[in-house]
């Protein structure tokens, strides 16, 4: 699989994703929204760092379980109660992330999400070989 990003620059500066992601490979993986839950079904912390970190480290469990890593990703779409606190969700993806290049993103305000309490909500797109 090989993935080239893009930043055209006739666009506007993009804190926190690409504007474009140029792929090929023979696998696609769909990753379903993942949340701030726990194993025991439990919301992981109160605040929008907290839940984006703890979503995003689900995310990480879900792609090992498909054998992509970030590398992989070729999309991202974030729905969040909270659309405007968009630093606050890059900080948390870049400590999970580790400083991994950020695919194509979309950040989505939503009133609410499935589960009481969640502010949080994280989708992804992989290819591999």
């Amino acid at each position: 699989m090989t993935r080239q990003l893009l930043q055209p620059p006739g666009l506007h500066p993009a804190p926190g994703f690409s504007h474009v992601a140029v792929s090929s490979g023979t696998t696609w993986v769909h990753l379903a929204g993942q949340v701030a839950l726990s194993p025991e079904f439990e919301v992981v912390g109160t605040d929008l760092y907290s839940q984006t970190r703890a979503a995003m480290l689900n995310v990480q469990t879900a792609m090992a379980a498909a054998n992509v890593g970030w590398e992989h990703l070729v999309r991202r779409t974030i729905y969040t109660t909270e659309p405007t606190q968009y630093e606050v969700i890059t900080r948390a993806v870049h400590e999970v992330t580790g400083g991994a290049e950020d695919p194509p993103q979309t950040i989505i305000g939503v009133t609410g999400l499935a589960i009481d309490g969640l502010l949080v909500e994280i989708e992804c797109t992989a290819m591999r070989d």
